[in-house]
């Protein structure tokens, strides 16, 4: 099987290349939403057409009438205790005066002078008038009670009317909340109706392109995609439909990622394989069992992952010939002569590092299988 190594680039290109994607995902979702507010312009149910239709215009004439003849009867009140508040104010002026004058002629009489200002002609007309004043205000409490007494009867004939108006405009209110309703299905239809097709096609492409060149591409548009989705689910659907909505697809989310994960274990990739043996070599464990590859001058050590840097390796002038060596705890030949160049390679590495011949590591990929997905095999 002939391997391809994959140029990792620069990182500045490493870089571009996430910054753009995110990039491209913000333009994405910035498109679906204005595809998702133009669906939303479509017009839904009118409440006024809806209150038109069931509200009695009757009632709705003769409430109007008997609000203006209240709204009348207040403002004629209003003005009448205005003009009695006027009248009052006046007739304590005038009972000041007749006080003043009363005062007086009682310091005369103390005195024993002429009676002459009492009987002035100031002060008859003073009283005069202050009991015209007495008989208005007593007029303007009579009118103004009557008034009252209207308006109040009047008040009671409104609230009766608006009792009827009011069960007819909850009536149109509940016709409305449905139609409100239907048409938010409606909209969340029309729109997961565009929405749901270009997630699968962007699901489609992820998988089956998700080791091609232009996958980041590919990627943006699912991302933006499945996350304007959710939120057309989270805006038009209740809450308690919402969250088993959520939950459900992160139960399906977690499972097929558990048996991906699962199955990359059980039947590892081939680049997969190259990784793990890769960095088991540079670690000097076995790529299978991860047992201590035990040769040269590391023959007599004991070392782990962590402590491998840790470790001093003492060489001899006899450490530096290189030796065929099979894995002692699980079999697996780790180094082996080369059919070229007949030196000692490592086995399951694609290229010879002495003359550089590629290997097929197909016939290594099933025994391999097999022993990762083994107990002992197991990370």
């Amino acid at each position: 099987m002939t391997t391809k190594t994959q140029n990792k680039g620069l990182w500045l290109h490493r870089f571009a290349i996430h910054f753009f994607t995110f990039l491209l995902t913000i333009l994405f979702f910035w498109v679906l939403g204005f595809l998702v507010r133009d669906i939303e312009t479509i017009k839904g149910p009118d409440f006024e057409e809806l209150e038109t239709k069931h509200l009695d215009p009757d009632l709705q004439k003769s409430h109007e009438k008997l609000k203006k003849e209240a709204e009348e009867l207040s403002l004629q009140i209003k003005n009448l205790k205005e003009k009695q508040s006027i009248v009052q104010q006046s007739s304590q002026n005038l009972q000041q005066t007749i006080n003043q004058l009363l005062e007086i002629k009682r310091i005369e009489l103390q005195k024993n002078q002429p009676q002459q200002a009492i009987d002035a002609p100031d002060f008859s007309n003073s009283l005069n008038v202050f009991l015209e004043n007495q008989k208005k205000y007593q007029e303007y409490s009579l009118t103004i009670a009557e008034r009252v007494e209207q308006e109040q009867n009047l008040q009671r004939e409104i609230k009766k009317i608006s009792d009827q108006l009011e069960a007819q405009r909850k009536t149109a209110w509940k016709e409305f909340e449905t139609l409100h309703k239907h048409h938010r299905l409606k909209l969340a239809f029309l729109q997961l109706a565009i929405l749901l097709p270009l997630l699968a096609v962007a699901a489609f492409f992820i998988l089956r392109k998700r080791k091609g060149l232009y996958f980041p591409i590919y990627l943006a548009f699912g991302i933006a995609t499945l996350l304007k989705v959710g939120l057309v689910l989270h805006e038009y659907f209740p809450g308690r439909y919402f969250k088993y909505i959520l939950i459900g697809a992160l139960l399906l989310v977690v499972t097929k990622l558990l048996i991906y994960f699962i199955r990359l274990v059980a039947f590892p990739k081939m680049q997969a394989l190259l990784r793990q043996y890769r960095d088991a070599y540079e670690k000097f464990l076995c790529p299978i069992c991860e047992y201590p590859i035990r040769t040269g001058p590391r023959r007599f050590l004991y070392w782990t992952r962590r402590s491998l840097a840790k470790s001093i390796v003492h060489t001899h002038p006899g450490d530096q010939q290189e030796e065929i060596y099979t894995c002692p705890h699980c079999g697996q030949a780790l180094y082996e002569e080369c059919p070229v160049c007949h030196k000692v390679r490592a086995a399951l590495l694609p290229f010879c590092s002495h003359c550089g011949t590629q290997k097929n590591l197909e016939e290594n990929q099933t025994e391999a299988e097999k022993m990762t997905s083994s107990p002992t095999g197991q990370r």
